[in-house]
């Protein structure tokens, strides 16, 4: 897999800003298929930095509807990834 096909886009949140600033944690939505081998790989190649932890969550699509017709949201998987001591976080997004 490539490092761009494993992480689309950092996740910027209040939550995920907060746990940035304070544990040095960078939260993304990955791919549904990308393991956490994947992703520490990605994130270390990408933002050059040493990765500690890799956490995920897979998340179900949910119910939409639009008058009578309804379908779902696809699948979804998030990664929250903890950087090692004295690595210096990057700055992807300004709030």
């Amino acid at each position: 897999m490539n490092i761009f096909e494993v992480i689309r886009r950092p996740i910027v949140t209040e939550k995920g800003v907060a746990e940035k600033e304070a544990a040095g944690t960078l939260c993304f939505e990955v791919a549904v298929k990308a393991n956490k081998t994947h992703i520490r790989q990605a994130v270390e190649k990408l933002f050059k930095v040493k990765v500690a932890e890799v956490r995920t969550a897979n998340f179900e699509g949910k119910l939409r509807r639009r008058g009578r017709f309804s379908g779902y949201k696809p699948d979804w998987k998030k990664a929250y990834v903890r950087l090692k001591p004295g690595q210096k976080v990057p700055e992807y997004a300004e709030l």
